[in-house]
């Protein structure tokens, strides 16, 4: 089984795929450790959500929409275990998650709740004022460009959308209730 996650900046992503791992036995294929290590091995510094992003938009210009996917995918396929891609970007990844028989699950949440989890979480990544962080966002959500994130149209294509404005708990109980 594979499960790609999709969703807005700070929804939870991450929450989902840590209960996948602790309590499903899924492992996890992150795009955005894929993206650390192949900047730190091309020497591209500072790592963070701007340089990501371009590396990532760089990446499908030259390898096509589904690269990433695809990339992920195949170590996901070698382990033989239930796995959950985080996060599918573009409509190309959607896509090929899709053709293979995967599911893709969207999260959502409030947009302050969201930047209040992200400023919580303590990252250097995160470290951005509110307007910085909606702008980040509209960056990503919107775009013609096959080879740039589409958040919002990745997530019309999700098979179920998970909306995390409460507790972790009912996040939780919203995960099972996919399971079920």
């Amino acid at each position: 089984m594979i499960i790609g996650i999709t969703g807005t900046l700070g929804a939870g992503k991450g929450a989902v795929v840590s209960y996948l791992v602790r309590t499903k036995g899924f492992t996890h294929y992150s795009a955005r450790s894929y993206f650390a290590v192949q900047m730190e091995k091309q020497g591209i510094t500072p790592i963070n959500r701007d340089t990501m992003v371009e590396f990532a938009n760089s990446l499908r210009e030259q390898n096509g929409p589904r690269h990433i996917f695809d990339t992920l995918y195949k170590e996901a396929e070698a382990s033989g275990n239930p796995s959950v891609i985080e996060s599918i970007r573009t409509v190309g990844e959607a896509e090929a998650l899709k053709e293979r028989g995967g599911v893709l699950l969207a999260i959502d949440a409030d947009e302050h709740m969201r930047y209040t989890r992200i400023c919580g979480r303590g990252s250097t990544h995160d470290k951005v004022t509110f307007e910085e962080f909606q702008t980040q966002e509209a960056r990503e959500m919107y775009s013609d460009d096959p080879n740039k994130q589409n958040i919002s149209a990745v997530m019309r294509m999700a098979d179920v959308t998970i909306e995390n404005n409460g507790t972790l708990g009912e996040l939780h109980a919203s995960i099972e209730k996919v399971f079920q």
